[in-house]
């Protein structure tokens, strides 16, 4: 039940920018001739610990694009970030694509390509050591870039679960 409280539901006072992933164009072939259809994979993201996908189809790029951030603000998760970086080593996977990513100290910046970076830039991640290992499928990827993602606990929700207090660690 980790990601139970994670959603968030308001996206009227949030600051949300786009970032397109990937495009795909479809052809289905009919009687009358060749039919093109697009499909937009899309990450939404405040760049202060809140991120969301989507994805849109329709005949036109900009309308495809145009649903997926609208989908995208439907599926929006908050992630605890540490100083710029993330709280805890994640490892994750969706479909055959299989993501690890490990917190880094000031100034590393993101080493991780492609479709995890879109989503760990949305997010707000500025230090990241990250490995995306199977498929390069950039929708599997960022399905499973935000599975890991939405299982980061920072030290408060795990003092929570353990009900410990993090005053008597911290101050003794």
């Amino acid at each position: 039940m980790a990601g139970d409280n994670k959603r968030v539901r308001t996206t009227n006072d949030l600051e949300l920018q786009d970032r397109l992933v990937a495009i795909n164009r479809v052809t289905k072939v009919t009687k009358g001739g060749r039919a093109f259809s697009f499909a937009a994979i899309v990450v939404v993201g405040d760049g202060k610990g809140v991120v969301g996908w989507g994805l849109g189809k329709a005949s036109e790029v900009t309308a495809a694009i145009a649903k997926g951030v609208e989908a995208a603000k439907k599926n929006l998760i908050r992630v605890p970030l540490v100083h710029g970086t993330l709280p805890h080593e994640q490892l994750a996977s969706f479909g055959g694509a299989k993501v690890f990513m490990k917190p880094a100290s000031h100034g590393t910046g993101l080493t991780c390509g492609g479709a995890m970076r879109a989503v760990l830039e949305s997010v707000g991640v500025t230090d990241v050591l990250a490995k995306s290992k199977g498929s390069s499928n950039p929708h599997n990827l960022v399905k499973a870039t935000i599975a890991a993602l939405a299982e980061m606990r920072d030290a408060y929700q795990v003092a929570a679960q353990r009900g410990v207090s993090l005053d008597k660690v911290f101050n003794g």
